[in-house]
């Protein structure tokens, strides 16, 4: 088969895994013949990325690659990155709601909890997150990343085996707080290992895959609750909870950090023509792969971006209803007549919903280009239905109740988008892990504030908490739609600037800057993606 050049379209940075095509999707992003100046385009720092250490200059960025070699790459990177980042991303789920679980089995009878004490230990996790999440972040960008990554899931295992001897409130709410710290780090760090090595049209559906493994995580939850459940030992059944599946989070850790590799410019799995064909391929994003030297203008510039502050309001509103129903989810089925065991085994269900939510959305998006605010849009109606099903269908109407309840995992879907467009559209690697840490942080506080909107007297219907998911995803739609407005807005004025300059559009030197670490702010060339 001929050799193909890569395409250099923001949105379809390379050829699809199973659909070879050299096709344009909009008009500044045409694969066209580019000037050739043999020199890199450096950021303001003066540095560039670290996989300009397997090019000699940005004319080699434009060698050959067969398709069949680059699919059969791509295939190996799916392999040796997509496993351990699902399976991770469900012990992250799992650990979400094992305090759910734990409530059903009797840990707020058996440490004497009372008031608002059960809602302030799943806020604590949280808080743990929120105190953590720009040291993290930092950190990821200096020391290897998978290694950093492994770490931390070892000692989110620790501490939640821990919270399986506690006797008191106070020890298990400092517990919480350290596991909610260990786990700051698992969404940024995969954001950053995905925008890495996956193009940008790639990374939905690369995200999608792995965020996935949530639903996953719920129904495994759902049927370890159940096995857990059945076990008759001399402690009682919240305690194994906590103990088993943080054991099976500590050798998961170890796993990641002797397997998972820390870059494609120096995975030992791969040959050096392959790490020169895996980076080659990412030229397209315009974001680079990763620079380890902090620069603090890149920090300014962040907090001086609008995107920064519209990604961290979503995190907030996106994850109040989250904060909800992860923690009082097991607690509304049950209201609605099952038993203990049987509840657990009502949430394999919406896990699954969940998952098929997300791979609906993720392969509809792949069809399209510069689709994605839209997709959010659609897959949060489901949630807004739902919703309104839970608040306002008679209590009797338990069948009715049940399948709203499970309308609401459609959020998980918009969120995996919302995820793709913030990795998308930062670029600059000492910005993207602020900007990251800054959707993190809205994330944290979005999941602090939901369980308060629960409250005891309002048990099992809990009005206002269902009024917290219909507010906070309205609010969700306003800010997308602003969003969606204000990139398209700054795409269209930087074509009509390019276009201005000698050369036009197609004069521009895209490889020159495809490994600058520049931000998006910086390089004219970047496009963003809507």
């Amino acid at each position: 088969m001929a050799d193909i050049k890569l395409n250099a379209d923001p949105e379809k940075g390379t050829p699809a895994m199973d659909d070879v095509s050299l096709e344009p999707t909009y008009s500044h992003a045409e694969e066209v013949p580019r000037a050739r100046h043999g020199k890199w385009q450096m950021s303001r720092a003066g540095d560039g990325d670290t996989a300009m250490a397997l090019f000699d200059n940005p004319d080699e960025l434009e060698e050959a690659i067969d398709p069949k070699e680059l699919r059969r790459l791509e295939r190996k990177i799916d392999f040796m990155i997509l496993p351990y980042i699902a399976v991770c991303y469900a012990f992250f789920y799992i650990d979400k709601t094992t305090l759910s679980y734990a409530a059903i089995f009797g840990i707020r009878d058996d440490l004497n909890l009372h008031g608002t004490q059960y809602n302030w230990l799943s806020s604590l996790f949280y808080f743990g997150f929120l105190a953590w999440a720009f040291p993290t972040n930092l950190m990821m960008q200096r020391f290897p990343i998978a290694k950093y990554l492994g770490i931390n899931i070892f000692m989110w295992g620790i501490f939640l085996m821990l919270q399986g001897t506690v006797s008191n409130f106070a020890g298990l709410a400092v517990l919480r707080f350290l596991a909610g710290a260990a786990e700051a780090c698992s969404d940024p760090s995969f954001i950053l290992i995905t925008s890495m090595w996956y193009t940008r049209r790639q990374q939905p559906i690369r995200i999608g895959i792995w965020y996935t493994a949530n639903g996953l995580g719920i129904a495994g939850g759902g049927l370890l609750g159940y096995g857990i459940g059945h076990i008759k030992g001399s402690l009682p059944s919240w305690k194994y909870e906590f103990i088993i599946i943080g054991a099976l989070c500590c050798g998961w850790g170890i796993i990641l950090y002797v397997f998972l590799p820390d870059s494609p410019v120096t995975a030992k799995l791969l040959t050096q023509t392959q790490r020169r064909m895996a980076v080659e391929r990412l030229k397209g994003n315009q974001t680079g792969v990763e620079n380890k030297r902090f620069k603090p203008y890149q920090v300014k510039e962040a907090f001086l971006d609008y995107k920064l502050y519209i990604f961290f309001i979503i995190g907030v509103v996106a994850n109040v209803p989250n904060g909800g129903i992860s923690n009082f989810g097991t607690i509304i089925i049950k209201g609605f007549g099952f038993s203990t065991l049987v509840t657990t085994l009502m949430q394999v269900p919406y896990g699954a919903f969940i998952s098929l939510s997300i791979l609906v959305c993720i392969f509809l998006n792949d069809r399209f280009t510069n689709k994605r605010c839209l997709f959010i849009l659609i897959f949060l109606c489901p949630n807004i239905a739902g919703a309104f099903g839970l608040r306002f269908l008679p209590v009797h109407q338990k069948v009715g109740r049940l399948i709203c309840y499970y309308l609401t995992g459609s959020y998980n879907a918009g969120f995996v988008m919302i995820l793709s467009l913030q990795t998308a559209n930062t670029a600059g690697h000492t910005k993207k892990v602020i900007a990251n840490a800054c959707l993190f942080l809205g994330y944290c506080i979005g999941n602090i504030a939901g369980p308060f909107f629960y409250k005891t007297d309002q048990a099992p219907s809990y009005q206002l908490g269902i009024w917290s998911m219909i507010v906070s995803h309205l609010l969700e739609v306003c800010v997308i739609l602003t969003l969606w407005f204000l990139l398209a807005r700054e795409n269209r004025r930087r074509d009509k600037i390019q276009s201005e300059n000698e050369g036009g559009l197609d004069g521009r030197d895209l490889d020159a800057t495809a490994f600058s670490d520049m931000t998006d702010r910086e390089n004219l060339n970047f496009r963003y993606i809507y």
